[in-house]
């Protein structure tokens, strides 16, 4: 059995129809018997196609119980690794570590005519203004995601919070994403510590080569350790709001959320800055009243003032 015929009859089984098996055959140049042949090595290898009789039956890929390999065509991959690529600049909630991992296995396989393709889209492709959100690279993401992976140490530049930059060598575990930030969590080889880095505060970043043993995180949960160390490193902000609307999903991601009535909800949301704070509950687009903390209160006065006197012609 020819590998490139099956990938070409795969290929054309994933256009969403149903083939006659004497197309398919006329396709691959081949009998109908070889096409039911080549079907059921298909079904071997875990695709589920689907037979239907009469004259208006034929061979058609189906939703299976697993994920087979899917194979696609210059467009399609280009368009896929664009919107990987988008979707670790601005993180979209559950699935900012899948992004990642498959923004890296599909561009350890792009080809270079690709590669090149899809530098010039996502140069020319700028996201609308709203809230700052730090610029993060795709490729560093997916060095240090391929790195964690394969268990490999990294060196790159690290400038940190007072603008001081200096060399790290890190053995790499998880990356995290906050809902505006991605972080490495790492063990130092220097410090001989755990630490946590912004990666958009990373440049010169590269693998080593060089193998890592398995070290385990002082913590079962990676993302719960880089919370507790975020807090407990940055002056943090909680504050309580009532929201007079509904519970929506754009209010769940804002934080804890209780139910207070049928058109309002009590929030309980952090963060390390104010302007944050501000920005997120201005947008909600409702009425809300801020119990706390002191401070978002003044600052919400101070941006009123501010905005009525930009008003004022």
């Amino acid at each position: 059995m020819s590998d490139s015929r099956l990938l070409r009859l795969l290929s054309l089984l994933q256009t969403p129809r149903e083939w006659p098996g004497s197309e398919l055959a006329g396709r691959l140049g081949v009998s109908r018997r070889t096409v039911r042949r080549d079907i059921e090595r298909l079904r071997t290898l875990g695709y589920p196609v689907e037979a239907t009789m009469g004259a208006a039956g034929g061979y058609r890929l189906v939703a299976g119980t697993a994920m087979p390999p899917l194979l696609l065509d210059d467009e399609e991959a280009v368009a896929i690794t664009i919107g990987l690529s988008t979707a670790t600049r601005h993180p979209v909630r559950g699935i900012e570590e899948a992004s990642v991992r498959a923004l890296a296995k599909l561009e350890q396989v792009l080809p270079v005519r690709l590669r090149h393709r899809v530098r010039s889209l996502g140069g020319a492709t700028v996201p609308l203004p709203g809230a700052p959100v730090p610029e993060v690279d795709p490729a560093q993401l997916t060095t240090l995601a391929t790195a964690a992976a394969n268990r490999e140490r990294v060196r790159f530049t690290y400038r940190a919070h007072d603008g001081s930059a200096g060399t790290r060598l890190v053995d790499p575990h998880r990356l995290v994403a906050t809902e505006r930030k991605w972080y490495l969590l790492g063990h130092d080889r220097d410090r001989d510590d755990w630490r946590i880095f912004r990666i958009d505060r990373i440049t010169g970043l590269h693998a080593t080569g060089a193998r890592i043993a398995p070290r385990d995180l002082p913590s079962e949960d990676a993302a719960a350790y880089v919370a507790e160390k975020l807090y407990s490193l940055a002056s943090t902000y909680e504050a309580i709001v009532t929201l007079h609307a509904p519970v929506t999903e754009a209010i769940t991601s804002l934080g804890e959320v209780t139910r207070i009535g049928e058109g309002a909800c009590r929030v309980r949301m952090h963060s390390d800055t104010l302007d944050w704070l501000a920005f997120r509950l201005l947008t909600l687009g409702c009425e809300f009243q801020v119990h706390g903390p002191p401070e978002l209160n003044g600052h919400l006065l101070a941006l009123a003032g501010r905005l009525t006197r930009a008003a004022i012609p």
